[in-house]
């Protein structure tokens, strides 16, 4: 994964906090731009129900998807603790959900009524209400308990394994890399003794 290729496949929630992954700088944010997001957006379109299809995101639209991000981060690391996470985060988290909440609007389609979900407001308020609706989802999931980050010296990605020996967030990421790490250094000579 390069720094501006999101890694997708986990659940929503943990897809959105895994848009900060680190780099040899530290942190890097993939959601920092309004085009970023939006390529984003475009990766998840099919789990974000209709947002991914509205204009494209402004400048407003990234503090509350980031508020969400962070509100959602903490959750999560203070679960991987072992410890409670701080209530300041669960309610921020509520109330991104109340900020934009699912309208199930019906309509007659001709032979069935259908059932749309719309949500008001701004599209940054309405994609952090999904997002902390997918949060929501995740952190009453008994699968959380599941919840792991990578063992990659440097990777700080999150993911739910679906196989208990799952070590990296990605075989081919980071997998490959700690694998060709452990060979090296069981096959490093030592400068003595090396064939001349």
């Amino acid at each position: 994964m390069r720094d501006s290729e999101p890694l997708t496949g986990e659940p929503l929630a943990i897809d959105l906090v895994n848009t900060r992954p680190a780099d040899g700088e530290g942190r890097t944010d993939l959601l920092d731009t309004p085009q970023r997001l939006a390529a984003w957006l475009a990766l998840e379109g099919d789990r974000l129900h209709g947002e991914a299809g509205d204009p494209e995101p402004a400048e407003g639209d990234l503090a509350p998807v980031h508020a969400v991000r962070a509100h959602v981060e903490a959750v999560l690391h203070a679960l991987l603790r072992g410890t409670e996470p701080a209530e300041t985060h669960l309610r921020a988290l509520t109330d991104a959900q109340r900020a934009a909440p699912a309208v199930r609007e019906l309509t007659w389609g001709g032979t069935a009524v259908t059932a749309t979900v719309r949500r008001s407001g701004p599209l940054g308020v309405r994609l952090a209400a999904r997002l902390a609706e997918a949060a929501a989802d995740l952190l009453t999931d008994p699968a959380i308990g599941r919840l792991k980050r990578c063992e990659a010296n440097d990777c700080v990605m999150l993911f739910l394994p679906a196989h208990p020996r799952r070590r990296w967030c990605s075989a081919d990421r980071c997998g490959n890399r700690m694998r060709v790490a452990r060979y090296y250094q069981r096959h490093k000579q030592a400068p003595g003794d090396r064939k001349q």
